[in-house]
């Protein structure tokens, strides 16, 4: 299952309050400007910061090069 589309239009990092890009296959969603990973529980995206992934500069790499990839846009255009 899928975030709702509506949903991930209003869905912004809690932190800087920019857009995510969401990564359905790997149930999380990440913030590319400050490498933060936040995963989805049973379809719940968990939004708290504490509670997020700070990635290493490999993982972040990897990430965007699967973004672009699969062609994943941003959660909406700031």
């Amino acid at each position: 299952m899928s975030l709702d589309p509506q949903l991930l239009e209003i869905l912004a990092c809690p932190d800087d309050k920019g857009p995510l890009l969401y990564f359905k296959d790997e149930n999380s969603l990440y913030n590319a400007r400050q490498q933060r990973r936040y995963r989805i529980d049973e379809d719940i995206p968990v939004m708290l910061i504490d509670e997020s992934e700070i990635v290493d500069d490999a993982e972040h790499k990897r990430l965007v090069a699967k973004a672009e990839a699969d062609g994943i846009e941003p959660t909406f255009t700031a």
